[in-house]
């Protein structure tokens, strides 16, 4: 029973660890990588790179929606696919 245990938690890992590193870091990618997000096509892109430019990176994920033209809504429907690294 312990191994069964240690495997599942094994495999857990594995997965969530590939699901972090698919992860699009807002502090550090392209307009192309952005655009991988939902709701994120090139002109809002554009604005995350050009809003990342001039205030610095973003703290938090939420702090993505101080972007023109990104909602809170876009945010919590990306929250899984979005970090923000230091």
């Amino acid at each position: 029973m312990n191994l069964f245990r240690i495997i599942l938690l094994s495999v857990t890992f594995i997965f969530a660890s590939a699901a972090w590193s698919a992860a699009v870091d807002i502090n550090t990618a392209t307009s192309e990588q952005l655009t991988e997000l939902k709701g994120i096509g090139h002109k809002k892109a554009q604005a995350i790179v050009s809003y990342r430019n001039q205030h610095g990176k973003f703290k938090t994920a939420e702090a993505l929606a101080n972007v023109k033209g990104i909602s809170l809504k876009t945010v919590e429907k990306n929250k899984s696919l979005i970090k923000a690294s230091d």
